[in-house]
């Protein structure tokens, strides 16, 4: 019997609540109507002009925003090209490296399509080092250097991008 009494005496705590709030934005929003009315037309233009002058600026500025946000979308997007092909090169240098420290048979099906993908991409650095072996192993510092060689270029192309698409955000 208790619980009915606080709960009647709560029901009628928030509904005497919510009278007195409704009251006072009443009060607030005649209030505000009233000064509104009590303004003159020079003062009403000149509030016109500049909630239209805020209103323009606010759409610009949106307008702007969604450029960013797609050179933003379209840079991450080659970004994520160039890192997939970059990841590409360092697996296919990679497997050549362990594959002739393995002394792979160069007679294999798959070491001879090896060596025709990643021929391009190590000609230029064939010979570049001496390639010490023990046997059949044999350990490709050429293949080594220009995988930092890549590794380097992969940054740098990277950085580039970032700061002609920063540059574009800040203009």
């Amino acid at each position: 019997m208790a619980a009915d009494k606080v709960e009647a005496d709560e029901a009628r705590r928030a509904a005497q609540h919510e009278r007195i709030k409704e009251r006072v934005e009443s009060d607030v929003h005649s209030g505000i109507a009233r000064e509104a009315e009590a303004q003159g037309a020079e003062d009403r233009a000149r509030y016109g002009s500049v909630a239209a002058g805020l209103k323009r600026k606010a759409a610009d500025e949106v307008v702007a925003t969604e450029r960013e946000i797609d050179r933003a979308r379209t840079a991450s997007r080659v970004l994520q090209v160039i890192d997939y092909v970059f990841f590409l090169v360092y697996s296919l240098i990679g497997l050549e490296i362990v594959l002739d420290l393995l002394g792979a048979r160069p007679s294999s099906g798959f070491k001879r399509f090896l060596d025709g993908v990643t021929m391009p991409l190590l000609a230029p650095f064939r010979g570049l080092l001496p390639n010490p072996s023990l046997g059949s192993l044999q350990l490709m510092l050429s293949y080594v250097a220009a995988l930092a060689v890549y590794a380097i270029l992969h940054q740098a192309i990277k950085r580039l991008l970032r700061l002609f698409t920063d540059r574009q955000a800040r203009a």
